[in-house]
């Protein structure tokens, strides 16, 4: 999801109102994460719902982490899931804890990522979320045999801003972003496949979301900060398989984010799925005949992973 919905409906969550988070999670970093400011953000959970319909997103994570989803009857298999929000919030219910049990139930450990967010005063801001998300890829491989999970197969999902997330460790698993800190920082960050789910993608304009690029890479970048920063400019020859998904109606997120990708993958010779569907908006989940079949795509996403020996 984009960002831009901190709406007059929006309101502070208050504690004891929604159902319970996963009570099992994985701290990122030991201590104070790298580059903090000299002031930290304060974290704060905003309800957009209602008491049927959660709609909590999250900002001002300074306590990067996972939750935990373990699966009754474990695959073997771990997903490494990113919500977006525009790189504003995390739009953790949504794209975070209701995917989170769909994957569960089929077999997949799944981790979902706060992530922090580049707008709130960390240094090397564009690199921020990345670096979560490679510390994140490292400590699910070093726990694998704790969570029955076989190290060769973790891989990535992400929605929107969170999609970008996802291409982003895809494209640059190994890119030098923080200093190690532990003995899992000698893993590999390289999901073993890749899932950008109506992704933002493209920091270059006209394609790019412009409340993204504006929160990841600040006012006016470079024309060589938003290439270095678009997924699709990253692809080489060890990029993994790609699983994508978008709307032709997204009016948030064009979907030619997910064209340039698929032709970048295309180019280097590489396994990528595409599925671009004539309606179901940003967000793929509507009910009713504007939702369908997009709404299916997550069954499409299980089949795939299922057939790269993921699951």
């Amino acid at each position: 999801m984009a960002a831009g919905f901190l709406g007059s409906t929006a309101r502070a969550a208050v504690p004891g109102t929604w159902p319970a988070y996963p009570a099992e999670e994985i701290d990122l970093w030991p201590g104070t994460p790298p580059g903090a400011p000299a002031v930290l953000p304060v974290e704060q959970v905003i309800e957009t719902g209602n008491e049927q319909h959660h709609g909590r997103m999250v900002k001002g994570i300074v306590r990067p982490r996972m939750k935990v989803f373990r699966p009754t009857k474990p695959n073997g298999a771990a997903l490494l899931v990113t919500p977006g929000g525009g790189y504003s919030v995390i739009v953790i219910d949504v794209e975070g804890y209701q995917v989170g049990p769909w994957l569960s139930e089929r077999g997949w450990t799944v981790f979902v990522l706060y992530y922090r967010l580049p707008g709130e005063g960390w240094a090397n801001r564009a690199d921020v979320p990345l670096a979560d998300a490679q510390r994140a890829m490292r400590l699910i491989r070093s726990r694998a045999a704790h969570y029955g999970v076989n190290p060769d197969k973790v891989g990535a999902l992400g929605f929107s801003a969170g999609g970008h997330v996802c291409g982003d460790l895809a494209t640059r698993y190994d890119a030098k972003v923080y200093a190690p800190v532990d003995a899992a920082d000698r893993l590999s960050a390289r999901p073993a496949i890749a899932a950008p789910i109506y992704a933002v993608q493209s920091m270059s304009l006209p394609l790019a979301h412009g409340g993204s690029r504006d929160m990841l890479l600040g006012p006016n970048p470079s024309v060589e900060t938003q290439r270095a920063h678009s997924p699709a400019h990253n692809v080489t020859a060890a990029t993994p398989p790609f699983f994508m998904a978008h709307a032709e109606d997204d009016t948030t997120v064009s979907v030619e984010n997910t064209v340039e990708m698929r032709s970048a993958l295309k180019a280097a010779g590489l396994n990528v799925e595409t599925h671009l569907f004539a309606a179901g908006q940003h967000g793929l989940g509507l009910a009713g005949p504007t939702g369908e079949p997009a709404r299916r795509w997550k069954e499409m996403f299980a089949v795939w992973a299922q057939a790269q020996a993921l699951g």
